[in-house]
């Protein structure tokens, strides 16, 4: 078994580090967040005060981190991971972050004589819990197949896209499908309800036909039709519309860097940032539902509670 550094025990990287612990790994955690910290203990991951300490003498570290600004800082500061880690220790990165982050840490990394995977995740805070991610793997071949049985236990698919930013291309490229295709799931609610559709009647019919998608069966937007639906729980968020907005700023920055005409994603990156401007940035991204209809409203969603 190997020893473990983990930093970020957020809702994704406490239910995840908790499955390593599980498998056997010793892990060790460290995250700014005291309560995050107090849940990890209580899963069996040995909190630490410093990165320095997590990552003394381990096999791998995995970071699970908001944004690139927080990525950068835990693996360039001072007392960060390239300044404390072992050399040869295996990185594996699975936050969402921008292309040239990523070519940053690979880059970086192996100027440190470590090993770096970029390792996004694809599955939400319920395929944390149940061990049932989607791993997307980007770097040499060696570290790549390193990265395999650590992950495997918090996966139910791995994918080893080929070498360094690979794996982020595939997040990217994913959470663009996903937000434009919420747009159209939002849509098509709407429109049925306007013309006197049952909402859990038009839900079966979507979901048995060509409507089908991932957010339809996950995210769809009216009260009682699908249990793991935000609007069961006034839009509290499952995925937030900042980081919709993130992941979704990031891929219409790549589009644009490779010369593509992506209007789609253009507009639901819009609306996103529109969710944030009311306010509403710490509130569920398939609040969205709410744009297409005629006085802004929408079952499920009470803006004062």
């Amino acid at each position: 078994m190997a020893v473990i550094g983990w930093i970020g025990l957020g809702h994704m990287g406490g239910p995840m580090s908790a499955h390593l612990v599980a498998t056997g790994h010793e892990v060790r955690g460290f995250d700014l967040d005291e309560a995050a910290c107090l849940v990890a203990a209580e899963r069996g991951v040995r909190v630490c005060e410093s990165i320095a300490e997590t990552v003394a003498g381990v096999d791998a570290v995995f970071t699970s981190l908001p944004r690139n600004e927080h990525v950068r800082e835990v693996y360039a500061a001072a007392g960060g991971v390239w300044a404390t880690a072992p050399a040869g220790a295996l990185l594996l990165d699975t936050s969402t972050v921008d292309m040239e982050t990523s070519r940053w840490c690979h880059a970086e990394s192996a100027a440190h004589d470590l090993r770096f995977v970029d390792a996004p995740i694809s599955g939400g805070i319920a395929g944390a819990m149940r061990g049932t991610l989607t791993f997307m793997l980007g770097g040499d071949p060696d570290a790549v197949a390193a990265a395999h049985p650590l992950v495997e236990p918090m996966a139910a698919h791995v994918f080893d896209l080929g070498g360094p930013t690979l794996g982020i291309a595939a997040k990217l490229a994913n959470n663009l499908m996903l937000f434009v295709s919420l747009l159209g799931v939002a849509e098509g609610a709407a429109l049925a309800a306007s013309l006197g559709l049952d909402p859990a009647r038009f839900h079966e019919v979507a979901s048995a036909s060509s409507g089908d998608s991932w957010p339809l069966r996950t995210w769809y937007p009216a009260p009682g039709v699908v249990e793991t639906s935000p609007a069961n729980r006034n839009f509290d968020a499952t995925f937030s519309a900042a980081l919709a907005e993130k992941d979704l700023s990031f891929a219409v920055a790549a589009g644009e860097a490779s010369g593509l005409h992506i209007p789609a994603a253009e507009l639901a990156l819009e609306q996103f940032r529109r969710l944030e401007s009311e306010g509403y940035a710490g509130k569920d991204a398939s609040l969205v539902a709410k744009y297409p209809t005629a006085d802004g409203t929408i079952p499920g969603f009470d803006p004062s509670a």
